[in-house]
């Protein structure tokens, strides 16, 4: 299990929001928790300081590329980008020091996956350097892949044989429990035990993480083979749960 450190950039700024607010079209809605005063590529340096790899940076919404690419330059190959990313920009964001490129709305259309997109995708960049991000929300019983801004549910049930379907096509899943996305609340355990158990590629979850109990919970849950990510908890990020480099001492410890 490893720690994979987040830059969250809204607006052009590291932010750290309640996902389950984002929303481009009415903004006056968005839950915002912390507000960085240190620019993206502080944190991007933090992270390469302490040999962090495979880490996100998230584009939500439009006015982040500028951002992006300066938390990029301080770490060349140390990050995964992610946000608008499409076939057409895909090899662009890999150019210009994205070791992934982490893809979720554009692979999905109608409400379920889009197989020409999705082989456009490993066209441009190979699946190596591909990530499917699965970020979901539970309906019922089961969990079920959203899109746009986490707004709108597919008809695409996370299960062990999608899992196994879509594996084939990338590196890596990302998967946000956005339901408690940035509230801090403790993690939803039943996605990690079903990606412990079914996963096929290396997994990374995030959502809800609010202490070293959550973390202990994702390594028994996920069998020790779930990475995760966390935001809000984090004192780096106005958070008061978690002290980053405990954290960071914890994973060295696993």
């Amino acid at each position: 299990m490893k720690f994979r450190p987040c830059i969250d950039l809204h607006d052009g700024v590291v932010k750290q929001i309640v996902g389950s607010t984002l929303s481009d079209s009415v903004p006056q809605r968005i839950t915002t928790n912390f507000i960085a005063e240190k620019p993206p590529a502080w944190f991007a340096g933090l992270y390469r300081d302490d040999n962090l790899t495979g880490g996100h940076i998230i584009k939500l919404g439009v006015g982040n590329d500028r951002a992006a690419l300066e938390a990029l330059g301080a770490w060349p190959g140390g990050m995964q980008l992610g946000g608008g990313v499409t076939a057409e920009n895909a090899a662009y964001w890999i150019d210009n020091g994205a070791s992934h490129v982490i893809v979720t709305s554009y692979v999905f259309r109608d409400g379920k996956v889009d197989m020409d997109r999705l082989a456009e995708l490993v066209r441009s960049v190979g699946s190596e350097r591909l990530v499917l991000d699965l970020s979901c929300r539970k309906k019922g019983d089961s969990y079920y892949i959203v899109t746009d801004r986490w707004q709108k549910f597919t008809k695409v049930r996370i299960t062990p044989e999608i899992l196994r379907s879509l594996g084939k096509f990338c590196a890596e899943f990302l998967i946000h429990a956005a339901d408690v996305e940035g509230k801090c609340s403790g993690i939803e355990a039943d996605i990690v035990a079903l990606l412990g158990e079914s996963s096929p590629v290396p997994a990374t979850y995030a959502g809800g993480i609010s202490g070293f109990d959550d973390l202990e919970l994702i390594r028994d849950k996920g069998e020790g083979k779930i990475d995760f990510t966390v935001g809000s908890a984090l004192d780096i990020f106005g958070g008061t749960l978690l002290c980053y480099r405990d954290t960071v001492e914890f994973c060295k410890n696993l």
